[in-house]
């Protein structure tokens, strides 16, 4: 199947969620589940991100020990704090609190900034078993496995070259060689909607219809930028966009915010922190 060139003509056919002029209840509920004491900054980019796209409620999960930090930095979210273990990262104690939260909101963004352990494959269970919309970046999609039935919302997978490995047990070069055959076997096999992230991005739907976008700007190759790009997704999810929409949206918006950035700045040097700036004037009225 040839893959369509996404780009803003495209995206009528995928129309977002209208906005409504109505309170924060009407623009949908979003849990952040990111952040270790390593990169506790991921949670903070995501969430922002997450923000700028629309979303209505703000709660992030993370941490204790940086829970307090991040809850001072974005003042418009509600902060959970949970345990942690000896390295920084989620303990095992703090997965079935983190789903019962998962369980109260529209959507969910996890992985951003997570401590890969013990904690991610019971985590990424638990939120494939939920019902809530669901986007799943970095630590979660090492630690997912096939799931066993068909979810009410289809899961939204966020991998580069080395996580889209993981996901097929497979060599990288491989997913190198051919991103979009191994996004596609990813689609089938975890029963989702696939982003294959590099210079060029491939969103890869089950069946192997594909959505290709080149643009943006090489700026965007830069730490937290994925972190960003996740937020976006969640945001429009949190809105009531259909899975499929909100991906194919949020790659565009991210890349065109890279474009713009580059544009104002240099090609090169913007912040992951200014990318999600760009995004409201983005997005359609």
């Amino acid at each position: 199947m040839k893959p369509k060139r996404l780009d803003r003509s495209l995206l009528d056919d995928h129309p977002l969620p209208r906005v409504v002029d109505d309170d924060k209840e009407s623009k949908g509920r979003i849990l952040v589940i990111a952040g270790s004491r390593d990169v506790p900054g991921a949670a903070l980019l995501c969430a922002t991100a997450a923000m700028r796209a629309g979303a209505g409620k703000l709660r992030i999960a993370t941490i204790g020990s940086i829970a307090a930090q991040i809850g001072v930095a974005v003042p418009e979210a509600m902060v959970i704090g949970v345990p942690e273990d000896g390295s920084g990262g989620f303990a095992t104690s703090a997965v079935g609190h983190l789903a019962e939260h998962a369980a109260d909101v529209d959507a969910v963004v996890a992985g951003p900034g997570v401590r890969r352990n013990d904690a991610c494959p019971p985590l990424a269970r638990a939120l494939v078993d939920g019902d809530s919309a669901i986007a799943l970046d970095v630590a979660l999609l090492k630690a997912l496995a096939p799931p066993g039935h068909e979810r009410k919302v289809t899961p939204i997978l966020l991998p580069d070259a080395d996580e889209l490995a993981a996901l097929l047990d497979c060599d990288e070069k491989l997913v190198e060689r051919d991103p979009v055959g191994c996004g596609a076997r990813a689609a089938e096999l975890y029963r989702s909607i696939v982003l294959v992230k590099g210079p060029t991005s491939h969103v890869v739907h089950r069946g192997g219809e594909t959505w290709t976008y080149d643009g943006g700007a090489p700026g965007l190759g830069v730490s937290g930028s994925g972190d960003v790009l996740a937020g976006i997704v969640g945001g429009l999810l949190a809105r009531g966009a259909e899975p499929l929409s909100a991906l194919l949206w949020a790659v565009w918006l991210h890349g065109e915010a890279g474009a713009a950035l580059a544009r104002k700045l240099g090609p090169i040097g913007f912040l992951a922190r200014e990318i999600s700036r760009e995004v409201p004037g983005l997005l359609p009225r």
